[in-house]
């Protein structure tokens, strides 16, 4: 139990303390009647939390046959605090000050003197000073509260104007994929298309049509992530379903370079494992396609001593590379994917001039 559980209890325990002194003080053990409703009063606190209004009421007896008022003021303090209707506080005040002003069982009042007035005035004050500070306690609690509101809403519109920035950014990002890329692939798809009508070499024909086949399949990513895009703030889009090893016979075979596939490791890898794999060979397939035209490849993938070890090997290439766009962002993407796996990615030319880049991953893909 925390400090702040325990504070409500000791503080009615404390009050109770002080109700049972001031008793003591004031009620003597032969007057039983008073010392009775002096102790109702003072125990009856400890139910001024879930009854305020009861507990109030039920330390009246006291201040009406004795002088111990602690209990009851301390009781119209609580009320004050918890309520809201000042008309009740108000006859609250004013039967507190004729009880306390009752000199029991006398109920006689003399207004023409002047003391009584003056002790008129007195009791309804001291009655009046719980009651201004339980409802100044009551405005403070009530104060605390609207701040933590107007500071959650703070919040909440801050959050909605950085997602309505990043949905607008996100709209313009699709625009631009849908209209300047897509065209483009799009472009090269028909492209290639008449060109594998036309062409009369086979060799032509079948690499049009490869031309072809990938350009289509890159135009139905594009619109996914295009799809995925426009859909941010509303709600979540599925991925497609992330590549595995059981691709890896189809991305070697649309590699657009000879390649020969050689694995030896289980099915049951973990996914991120698997996606890590199929990442590598992808580009290095890729670069070996872009910078070393007419190479060969060879993709080992092996299982020994609880680490996968992933090599992709090309040749030196036959014709000069083609001049292509590239981030040079995709090894430096490896090795952090390989890193948060407790891996490493290492990468360089071989000694026939070819180029050879080499995954090495703990089979259960951690450290």
């Amino acid at each position: 139990m925390n400090l702040r559980r325990l504070r409500a209890p000791l503080l009615d325990a404390a009050l109770v303390a002080a109700s049972l002194l001031d008793v003591w003080v004031k009620v003597h053990i032969d007057e039983p009647l008073r010392l009775s409703c002096a102790l109702v009063a003072a125990f009856s606190l400890f139910l001024r939390r879930r009854r305020p209004l009861l507990t109030f009421l039920l330390t009246l007896p006291a201040v009406l046959v004795s002088d111990a008022v602690f209990a009851a003021l301390a009781a119209l303090y609580t009320l004050a605090s918890f309520t809201r209707h000042r008309t009740m506080l108000a006859v609250c005040v004013t039967v507190f000050t004729i009880c306390d002003m009752t000199n029991w069982p006398s109920l006689s009042y003399d207004f023409a003197k002047t003391a009584t007035v003056i002790t008129l005035g007195y009791t309804a004050a001291t009655a009046a000073a719980p009651v201004f500070l339980g409802q100044l306690v009551q405005a403070r609690r009530d104060l605390s509260r609207q701040l933590a509101e107007i500071s959650e809403a703070r919040d909440h519109k801050r959050l909605l104007t950085a997602q309505s920035v990043l949905a607008k950014e996100r709209a313009q990002l699709a625009r631009e994929m849908h209209d300047v890329v897509s065209h483009q692939v799009s472009l090269i798809a028909v492209r290639a298309g008449a060109l594998q009508v036309g062409a009369q070499d086979a060799d032509v024909k079948e690499a049009a049509a490869t031309i072809r086949r990938l350009s289509v399949q890159t135009l139905d990513e594009l619109r996914h992530m295009v799809s995925v895009l426009r859909a941010s703030g509303g709600r979540p889009t599925e991925l497609t379903p992330q590549p595995s090893l059981a691709d890896l016979h189809r991305l070697v075979d649309n590699s657009g370079i000879e390649t020969e596939l050689r694995t030896d490791v289980p099915d049951d890898l973990p996914p991120t494992v698997q996606r890590a794999i199929y990442r590598t060979v992808q580009e290095a397939l890729t670069n070996a396609r872009k910078h070393a035209p007419g190479t060969t490849a060879t993709v080992h993938i092996r299982h020994h001593d609880g680490a996968v070890r992933a090599t992709v090997t090309n040749t030196a290439p036959t014709h000069p590379p083609l001049p292509l766009p590239s981030a040079h962002h995709g090894l430096v993407g490896l090795r952090q994917r390989a890193a948060l796996l407790g891996g490493s990615v290492t990468a360089g030319p071989t000694a026939d001039g070819g180029y050879e880049l080499c995954l090495e991953l703990p089979a259960e893909g951690r450290p």
